[in-house]
Protein backbone atom coordinates (compact mmCIF):
# COMPACT_ATOMS: atom_id res chain seq x y z
CA UNK A 1 0.00 0.00 0.00
CA UNK A 2 1.27 3.54 -0.77
CA UNK A 3 1.63 5.39 2.36
CA UNK A 4 -0.43 7.63 1.96
CA UNK A 5 -3.06 5.38 1.44
CA UNK A 6 -1.70 3.53 4.94
CA UNK A 7 -2.07 6.45 6.95
CA UNK A 8 -5.52 7.04 5.40
CA UNK A 9 -6.91 4.23 6.37
CA UNK A 10 -5.47 4.46 9.85
CA UNK A 11 -6.62 7.91 10.31
CA UNK A 12 -10.08 6.07 9.45
CA UNK A 13 -9.81 3.29 11.86
CA UNK A 14 -8.55 5.16 14.52
CA UNK A 15 -11.54 8.01 14.23
CA UNK A 16 -14.47 5.18 14.22
CA UNK A 17 -12.27 3.55 17.56
CA UNK A 18 -12.79 6.42 19.10
CA UNK A 19 -16.42 7.71 17.93
CA UNK A 20 -17.40 4.05 18.86
CA UNK A 21 -18.99 3.77 15.05
CA UNK A 22 -19.42 1.46 12.81
CA UNK A 23 -17.34 1.34 9.40
CA UNK A 24 -19.64 -0.30 7.13
CA UNK A 25 -17.24 -0.51 4.18
CA UNK A 26 -13.85 0.40 2.44
CA UNK A 27 -13.17 1.73 -0.80
CA UNK A 28 -10.70 -0.54 -2.78
CA UNK A 29 -8.19 1.82 -2.75
CA UNK A 30 -8.07 1.53 0.91
CA UNK A 31 -8.34 -2.06 1.27
CA UNK A 32 -5.08 -3.93 2.46
CA UNK A 33 -4.72 -6.80 -0.08
CA UNK A 34 -2.09 -8.76 2.55
CA UNK A 35 -1.28 -9.65 5.66
CA UNK A 36 1.83 -7.46 5.71
CA UNK A 37 -0.45 -5.15 4.16
CA UNK A 38 -2.19 -4.87 7.52
CA UNK A 39 0.28 -5.04 9.81
CA UNK A 40 1.71 -1.87 8.06
CA UNK A 41 -1.67 0.01 8.46
CA UNK A 42 -1.72 -1.46 12.21
CA UNK A 43 1.51 0.04 12.94
CA UNK A 44 0.41 3.41 11.64
CA UNK A 45 -2.07 3.49 14.43
CA UNK A 46 0.46 4.22 16.93
CA UNK A 47 0.99 8.04 15.33
CA UNK A 48 -2.97 8.15 15.51
CA UNK A 49 -3.28 7.09 19.01
CA UNK A 50 -2.10 9.11 21.59
CA UNK A 51 -1.50 6.11 23.49
CA UNK A 52 1.84 3.99 24.82
CA UNK A 53 1.87 0.38 23.08
CA UNK A 54 2.09 -1.74 26.78
CA UNK A 55 1.57 -5.30 25.24
CA UNK A 56 0.49 -7.55 22.98
CA UNK A 57 -2.94 -9.85 21.48
CA UNK A 58 -3.52 -12.54 19.76
CA UNK A 59 -6.59 -13.07 17.98
CA UNK A 60 -8.18 -16.31 16.75
CA UNK A 61 -6.15 -18.96 18.70
CA UNK A 62 -8.95 -21.63 18.11
CA UNK A 63 -10.10 -23.48 14.32
CA UNK A 64 -13.68 -22.19 15.87
CA UNK A 65 -12.89 -19.06 16.11
CA UNK A 66 -10.23 -18.54 12.92
CA UNK A 67 -13.82 -20.05 11.35
CA UNK A 68 -16.31 -17.34 13.12
CA UNK A 69 -14.29 -14.85 11.12
CA UNK A 70 -12.88 -16.12 8.11
CA UNK A 71 -9.28 -15.85 9.02
CA UNK A 72 -6.33 -18.81 8.09
CA UNK A 73 -4.42 -18.72 11.52
CA UNK A 74 -4.21 -16.37 14.84
CA UNK A 75 -3.32 -12.70 14.32
CA UNK A 76 -1.38 -10.09 16.46
CA UNK A 77 -2.35 -7.00 17.68
CA UNK A 78 -0.90 -4.24 19.94
CA UNK A 79 -2.83 -3.38 23.44
CA UNK A 80 -2.53 0.77 24.17
CA UNK A 81 -2.04 1.89 27.53
CA UNK A 82 -5.76 3.52 27.29
CA UNK A 83 -7.22 0.65 26.92
CA UNK A 84 -6.62 -1.05 30.04
CA UNK A 85 -9.25 -1.50 32.08
CA UNK A 86 -9.82 -1.13 36.11
CA UNK A 87 -11.32 -3.97 38.57
CA UNK A 88 -14.03 -3.31 39.93
CA UNK A 89 -15.34 0.28 37.45
CA UNK A 90 -17.91 -0.85 35.53
CA UNK A 91 -16.44 -1.46 31.32
CA UNK A 92 -18.83 0.27 28.88
CA UNK A 93 -20.53 -1.94 25.71
CA UNK A 94 -21.08 1.77 24.08
CA UNK A 95 -20.55 0.75 20.50
CA UNK A 96 -19.33 -3.03 21.21
CA UNK A 97 -20.37 -4.96 18.37
CA UNK A 98 -18.66 -8.15 19.59
CA UNK A 99 -20.02 -8.22 23.60
CA UNK A 100 -17.87 -10.89 24.59
CA UNK A 101 -15.68 -11.53 27.15
CA UNK A 102 -12.25 -13.35 26.77
CA UNK A 103 -10.43 -14.79 29.85
CA UNK A 104 -6.93 -14.93 29.20
CA UNK A 105 -3.43 -16.47 30.34
CA UNK A 106 -0.79 -13.22 30.11
CA UNK A 107 2.93 -13.66 30.17
CA UNK A 108 5.34 -10.24 30.97
CA UNK A 109 8.88 -10.32 29.40
CA UNK A 110 11.83 -9.46 31.74
CA UNK A 111 14.21 -9.74 29.00
CA UNK A 112 14.24 -8.39 25.10
CA UNK A 113 13.62 -10.69 22.42
CA UNK A 114 14.32 -8.40 19.39
CA UNK A 115 13.81 -9.09 15.87
CA UNK A 116 15.86 -11.48 13.91
CA UNK A 117 16.25 -14.16 11.41
CA UNK A 118 16.18 -17.12 12.66
CA UNK A 119 12.90 -18.25 14.56
CA UNK A 120 12.46 -18.50 18.36
CA UNK A 121 12.41 -21.80 20.07
CA UNK A 122 10.28 -22.25 22.66
CA UNK A 123 12.35 -22.39 25.27
CA UNK A 124 14.16 -18.96 24.55
CA UNK A 125 11.04 -17.74 24.52
CA UNK A 126 9.96 -19.14 27.96
CA UNK A 127 13.13 -17.62 29.64
CA UNK A 128 12.52 -14.32 28.30
CA UNK A 129 9.38 -14.13 30.39
CA UNK A 130 9.37 -12.84 34.06
CA UNK A 131 5.84 -13.55 35.15
CA UNK A 132 2.12 -15.24 34.08
CA UNK A 133 -0.48 -13.75 34.98
CA UNK A 134 -4.13 -13.81 34.09
CA UNK A 135 -6.48 -11.21 32.25
CA UNK A 136 -10.81 -10.80 30.62
CA UNK A 137 -10.03 -9.03 27.05
CA UNK A 138 -13.17 -7.13 25.87
CA UNK A 139 -12.59 -7.24 22.21
CA UNK A 140 -14.28 -5.31 19.40
CA UNK A 141 -13.66 -4.22 15.73
CA UNK A 142 -14.22 -1.35 14.11
CA UNK A 143 -15.77 -3.01 10.94
CA UNK A 144 -19.83 -3.21 10.67
CA UNK A 145 -19.16 -6.40 9.65
CA UNK A 146 -16.46 -7.55 11.16
CA UNK A 147 -17.30 -11.70 10.31
CA UNK A 148 -16.47 -11.07 6.62
CA UNK A 149 -14.28 -8.06 7.09
CA UNK A 150 -11.73 -10.67 6.08
CA UNK A 151 -7.86 -11.28 7.46
CA UNK A 152 -6.04 -8.04 5.99
CA UNK A 153 -8.44 -5.66 7.18
CA UNK A 154 -8.64 -7.64 10.94
CA UNK A 155 -4.88 -7.19 11.56
CA UNK A 156 -5.19 -3.45 10.28
CA UNK A 157 -7.99 -3.05 12.79
CA UNK A 158 -5.32 -4.02 15.30
CA UNK A 159 -6.69 -7.81 16.13
CA UNK A 160 -10.08 -6.45 17.06
CA UNK A 161 -8.31 -4.61 20.09
CA UNK A 162 -10.98 -2.71 22.43
CA UNK A 163 -10.83 -3.42 26.18
CA UNK A 164 -8.20 -5.14 28.80
CA UNK A 165 -8.81 -6.03 32.24
CA UNK A 166 -5.59 -7.38 34.17
CA UNK A 167 -5.63 -9.34 36.77
CA UNK A 168 -3.38 -10.84 39.57
CA UNK A 169 -0.17 -12.48 38.98
CA UNK A 170 0.10 -16.45 39.26
CA UNK A 171 2.64 -17.44 42.25
CA UNK A 172 5.87 -18.83 41.77
CA UNK A 173 5.90 -22.57 40.75
CA UNK A 174 3.80 -21.86 37.41
CA UNK A 175 6.39 -22.98 35.01
CA UNK A 176 6.01 -26.71 36.38
CA UNK A 177 2.62 -27.22 35.69
CA UNK A 178 1.22 -28.17 32.25
CA UNK A 179 -0.73 -25.16 30.91
CA UNK A 180 -2.63 -26.29 27.79
CA UNK A 181 -4.47 -28.82 30.81
CA UNK A 182 -4.99 -25.88 33.38
CA UNK A 183 -8.57 -25.50 33.70
CA UNK A 184 -10.62 -21.97 33.72
CA UNK A 185 -14.41 -21.50 34.61
CA UNK A 186 -16.42 -18.28 34.12
CA UNK A 187 -20.03 -17.83 35.84
CA UNK A 188 -21.65 -15.09 34.59
CA UNK A 189 -24.53 -13.36 36.55
CA UNK A 190 -27.38 -11.09 34.58
CA UNK A 191 -28.89 -8.18 35.49
CA UNK A 192 -31.94 -9.53 36.46
CA UNK A 193 -29.86 -12.34 38.71
CA UNK A 194 -29.68 -15.56 36.06
CA UNK A 195 -26.70 -17.18 36.51
CA UNK A 196 -25.01 -19.72 33.94
CA UNK A 197 -21.40 -20.73 33.91
CA UNK A 198 -18.62 -21.64 31.37
CA UNK A 199 -15.48 -23.90 31.50
CA UNK A 200 -12.12 -24.19 29.31
CA UNK A 201 -8.22 -24.66 29.63
CA UNK A 202 -5.13 -23.44 28.38
CA UNK A 203 -5.51 -25.81 25.78
CA UNK A 204 -8.28 -23.55 23.93
CA UNK A 205 -5.09 -21.48 23.17
CA UNK A 206 -3.61 -22.89 20.36
CA UNK A 207 -3.00 -26.20 22.17
CA UNK A 208 -1.04 -24.67 24.74
CA UNK A 209 -0.59 -20.75 25.61
CA UNK A 210 3.30 -21.15 25.76
CA UNK A 211 2.83 -22.28 21.98
CA UNK A 212 0.46 -19.17 21.50
CA UNK A 213 3.31 -17.05 22.92
CA UNK A 214 6.36 -18.73 20.41
CA UNK A 215 4.03 -17.68 17.34
CA UNK A 216 3.67 -13.90 18.45
CA UNK A 217 7.52 -13.75 19.50
CA UNK A 218 8.18 -15.20 15.42
CA UNK A 219 5.17 -13.53 13.97
CA UNK A 220 6.90 -9.84 15.10
CA UNK A 221 10.23 -10.98 14.86
CA UNK A 222 9.54 -11.42 10.83
CA UNK A 223 7.82 -7.96 10.75
CA UNK A 224 11.04 -6.33 12.14
CA UNK A 225 9.55 -6.11 15.92
CA UNK A 226 11.14 -7.03 19.15
CA UNK A 227 9.32 -7.52 22.39
CA UNK A 228 10.55 -5.17 25.23
CA UNK A 229 11.36 -6.03 28.78
CA UNK A 230 8.28 -4.66 30.22
CA UNK A 231 5.89 -5.23 27.79
CA UNK A 232 2.72 -8.31 27.95
CA UNK A 233 1.14 -10.76 25.37
CA UNK A 234 -1.91 -11.71 26.37
CA UNK A 235 -2.27 -15.08 24.74
CA UNK A 236 -5.96 -15.60 23.82
CA UNK A 237 -9.05 -17.13 25.18
CA UNK A 238 -9.29 -20.37 27.42
CA UNK A 239 -12.58 -20.62 26.62
CA UNK A 240 -15.53 -19.97 24.09
CA UNK A 241 -15.61 -16.10 24.41
CA UNK A 242 -18.51 -15.16 26.57
CA UNK A 243 -21.66 -13.46 25.56
CA UNK A 244 -22.12 -10.39 27.50
CA UNK A 245 -24.82 -7.56 28.06
CA UNK A 246 -24.48 -4.14 30.08
CA UNK A 247 -25.74 -4.96 33.58
CA UNK A 248 -23.55 -7.95 33.58
CA UNK A 249 -20.94 -9.45 35.80
CA UNK A 250 -18.46 -12.53 34.75
CA UNK A 251 -16.15 -14.23 37.03
CA UNK A 252 -13.31 -16.17 36.15
CA UNK A 253 -11.64 -18.47 37.88
CA UNK A 254 -8.24 -19.78 36.84
CA UNK A 255 -7.39 -21.81 40.44
CA UNK A 256 -4.25 -20.95 41.97
CA UNK A 257 -3.98 -18.84 39.32
CA UNK A 258 -6.30 -16.28 40.86
CA UNK A 259 -9.34 -15.02 40.44
CA UNK A 260 -10.91 -11.48 38.57
CA UNK A 261 -14.15 -9.72 37.77
CA UNK A 262 -15.72 -8.04 35.54
CA UNK A 263 -18.67 -5.57 35.52
CA UNK A 264 -20.32 -4.21 32.49
CA UNK A 265 -21.85 -1.22 32.07
CA UNK A 266 -24.33 0.56 29.00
Amino acid sequence: MHPELVNQLAETLSTHWTSGRALSSLSPLLSPQSRDDGYTVQASLCAQVASEVVGWKIAATSDAGQKHIGVSGPLAGRIFAHTLCQAGTPISLSGNRMRVAEPEMVFTFAHPLPARKSPYKQSEVMAAVGSLSIAIEIPNSRFLDFVTAGEPCLIADNACAHGFLPGPQAPEGWRDLDLSQHAVTASVTSASGQQWQRAGSGAAVLGDPRLALTWIANELSALGVGLKPGEFVTTGTCMVPIAVEPGDRVDVDFGIFGQLSAVFGA
